[in-house]
């Protein structure tokens, strides 16, 4: 979102009254131009290193509204989910079942029978998962069984039998496209707690750790219908030689597998996401290509034809093309530093709240026509409603002193700010809206479409358990 576009939306927020003393006092918009632009940057990247056909697959955690869905849907993106609630909203964007998959460390018998009957593709994360699989698909055959690293699955159980066994009958293949996840193991990134590829790691299997390597080629060997491999090594704070390797360990992987095959069983490498998003400026970077530009120098077979690819991009499509805007309330001054009391917080911005050091957002300040604040910048915090100390946008932040009734827009928080609420105070979620370019209007014209209703106090009540008043009495 360029800062013209930022400024012509506020303006055209403040005018039409989305925000105001006698409206709401905090909305989050979302740029809809530049999610297309996003959407169309990573297609042509992959496009210029590749004919092989690519699903790229919007991880839905990043911006779970059916609206944001459907347009990147529109893009010809589909969703990665990882929830029987994110798949029920990527099916009310109307993604098809060939363009979702499934992605969880945790998935339930019902959640796994319901991919499977819509015909959506399933990344497995463990040992007994595929036990899971293996049953619900009939491949229950005798002997030969893969197992699990060390042995077992670790309830000293098989992995289980897919008739590897000279003389099994073939199981029969599922209508879904399934794969393993794997642990490529490669270290962290910046940020521990978003790194997924640490010896320890919850999710996949280690692919590092003793007899995992030979037990995932076994076990592949054993199930003809086993035909994608996945990973992915973290979001933000991993550099992109990094994320390259993993998906270099996890092509040589597949290499690996297809070469014992004596076919190319593996077809397709999930790839994951995880490009990370420069939240202290208006710049773009990295970019789509500038990843592509690393996997073709580290992995130089990734893009000859032969592999289909997934990934599974969230917040680097979504992040740079939103903004919550929140009034001034109140404004103060204690300890001899100004405070900004305003209604964006912990609610919209838990990370951000929680671990500033780690998800620091810019601030951008605006008079209470939505016009750009000038003046000197004076030390000052930006403090959000919620009843605890820490809760603070910024802290000591320099910015042109804020009064009552100016407008803070927090930037840069298309993705995991408005969309992933924090119940505390009991605070509402803010209604979320596009904004475009108003069709023939004068230059500067914005005209916005509603995401999402703000929530109201019955819903409030409503999911607090306003239904059963009396069930401790």
């Amino acid at each position: 979102m360029t800062p013209d576009r930022r400024d012509q939306a506020v303006r055209a927020a403040m005018a039409q009254g989305l925000l105001g003393p006698d409206a709401e006092p905090v909305i989050a918009l979302v740029d809809i131009a530049g999610i297309r632009a996003g959407a169309a940057s990573l297609r042509a990247a992959f496009e210029q290193v590749t004919d092989a056909p690519v699903l790229h697959a919007f991880a839905v955690k990043a911006a779970p509204l059916v609206g944001v869905l459907r347009l990147l849907g529109s893009e010809g993106l589909g969703a990665e989910v990882a929830s029987p609630g994110e798949l029920a909203l990527a099916r009310a964007a109307g993604i098809p079942a060939s363009r979702i998959v499934l992605d969880s460390p945790a998935k339930t018998p019902g959640e796994l029978r319901t991919a499977l009957d819509l015909g959506i593709a399933v990344n497995t994360d463990n040992a007994q998962e595929l036990d899971r699989i293996d049953a619900m698909i009939g491949a229950a055959g005798e002997g030969g069984a893969a197992r699990a690293p060390g042995g077992s699955d670790g309830s000293g159980r098989s992995a289980g039998a897919a008739g590897g066994s000279a003389g099994a009958a073939a199981p029969p293949s599922p209508a879904s496209t399934l794969g393993l996840r794997v642990n490529a193991q490669i270290g962290a990134g910046a940020i521990g707690a978003l790194s997924t590829a640490t010896a320890t790691s919850k999710f996949g299997v280690g692919l590092r750790d003793e007899g995992a390597r030979e037990w995932i080629v076994r076990a592949f060997l054993d199930r003809p219908w086993l035909t994608r491999l996945h990973t992915h090594s973290g979001s933000q704070g991993l550099p992109l030689e990094l994320m390259a390797a993993g998906v270099r360990t996890v092509y040589e992987l597949a290499e690996e597998i297809n070469a014992a095959a004596g076919r190319q069983q593996v077809d397709t490498l999930d790839i994951g996401g995880g490009l990370p998003v420069d939240f202290t400026s208006d710049e773009e970077t990295p970019g789509f290509a500038d990843y592509t530009r690393v996997l073709e120098r580290e992995v130089p077979g990734l893009f000859d034809g032969r592999y289909g690819l997934v990934t599974e991009f969230g917040r680097a499509l979504t992040a740079k093309h939103g903004l919550v805007l929140a009034r001034v309330e109140y404004a103060k001054r204690t300890g001899n530093r100004p405070i900004a009391l305003t209604h964006a917080g912990v609610q919209v911005a838990t990370r951000t709240v929680y671990a500033p050091g780690a998800w620091p957002v810019r601030i951008a300040a605006y008079d209470a026509d939505g016009r750009p604040r000038t003046g000197p910048d004076v030390v000052q915090d930006i403090a959000g409603p919620a009843c605890f100390a820490g809760d603070l946008l910024a802290e000591a932040r320099g910015l042109p002193l804020l009064e009552q009734g100016d407008v803070v827009a927090a930037l840069d928080t298309g993705a995991y700010y408005f969309t992933s609420h924090y119940a505390y105070n009991s605070l509402v979620r803010p209604a979320v809206y596009g904004f475009r370019a108003a069709a023939g209007g004068r230059d500067g014209d914005v005209e916005f479409s509603l995401v999402r209703d703000s929530q109201t106090m019955e819903e409030i009540v409503a999911e607090s358990g306003g239904a059963h008043p009396d069930a401790l009495l």
